[in-house]
């Protein structure tokens, strides 16, 4: 995959001393994108390279992964939402785009942060309606315990990934040829990739953030920022649930449901661009009075 290498990277000191890397592309007025569980920055450099001649775009690398520090004994949304309100504060953005389990922690921010006027959630998987986006979890750390990140790898993805083909096959067939490609794919790296290996056992932490986000949606009663929904006809239900209950909740919000989309639309590797004309035109729409 050729990707854009026009950007720079940078960080901030987030309120616990955690260093928040980033990575920063493009030119005008500030954006930052959030990614998902196992992802980093460099997921998302197509989406920013189509922003970047509208916007300046910072990708920071959630804690835990890549260019950031660890994920600490306390983590949890007051974490992720401290480490944005850094970046937020040194770039002076008021714009915002997180995606899943990243969306969890733009929710939490937009809620206690003033600042922010423009705010954009793709799927935020928080338990609405009797659903739970973690009942995989137990299946996942089984397997991660026992050092299977293959089974690990395959038990999130069906978990959380648009159904298909390959989330219907079995786990005992996928694993082993999974554990054969997160070995490869270990060994390609180079300069500041991560690899598969060191981001399966991070989805730990996001699991953390979907428990906690259950109380979030009656918090968006506060938030002063517009809002703008997004999902995919392809995404699980129980991602559709929670953007309904969010759009009832927040009566002035605005919803784009991508037809033939799923979860990773904003991937590099999914339709980013798609993403990107929608988000132009949100963030760049005159403020509402």
């Amino acid at each position: 995959m050729n990707l854009p290498e026009n950007y720079t990277t940078d960080y901030v000191v987030s309120k616990d001393g955690t260093r928040v890397g980033y990575r920063q592309i493009g030119a005008g007025p500030g954006v930052i994108l959030v990614h998902g569980g196992m992802m980093t920055s460099k997921n998302f450099i197509k989406l920013a390279s189509f922003l970047s001649a509208e916007f300046t775009v910072y990708i920071p690398d959630r804690r835990g992964r890549g260019l950031s520090g660890p994920f600490g004994q306390n983590y949890g949304i007051g974490s992720e939402s401290e480490d944005l309100l850094a970046l937020i504060h040194k770039t002076a953005t008021d714009k915002i785009f997180g995606l899943s389990s990243g969306a969890i922690g733009v929710l939490q921010t937009a809620i206690i942060e003033p600042a922010l006027k423009k705010v954009v959630l793709y799927e935020p998987p928080i338990p609405v309606k009797g659903t739970d986006p973690a009942a995989w979890s137990g299946r996942y750390e089984s397997a991660l315990s026992r050092g299977n990140l293959g089974k690990a790898m395959f038990t999130a993805i069906k978990g959380t990934d648009d159904p298909s083909f390959f989330t219907a096959l079995p786990g005992f067939l996928i694993a082993p040829l999974l554990n054969i490609a997160i070995n490869a794919n270990a060994k390609k790296q180079a300069g500041d990739d991560v690899s598969f290996k060191s981001l399966i056992p991070t989805m730990h932490y996001d699991l953390i953030l979907v428990r906690e986000s259950s109380g979030l949606i009656d918090g968006c009663k506060e938030i002063k920022a517009e809002v703008l929904l997004m999902g995919g006809t392809r995404s699980q239900r129980y991602l559709k649930l929670a953007l309904d209950t969010l759009s009832t909740t927040l009566p002035k919000a605005k919803r784009v449901e991508f037809h033939g989309l799923g979860h990773t639309a904003a991937d590099n590797d999914n339709s980013p661009e798609k993403i990107a004309k929608e988000l132009i035109v949100f963030f760049q729409q005159s403020a509402i009075h």
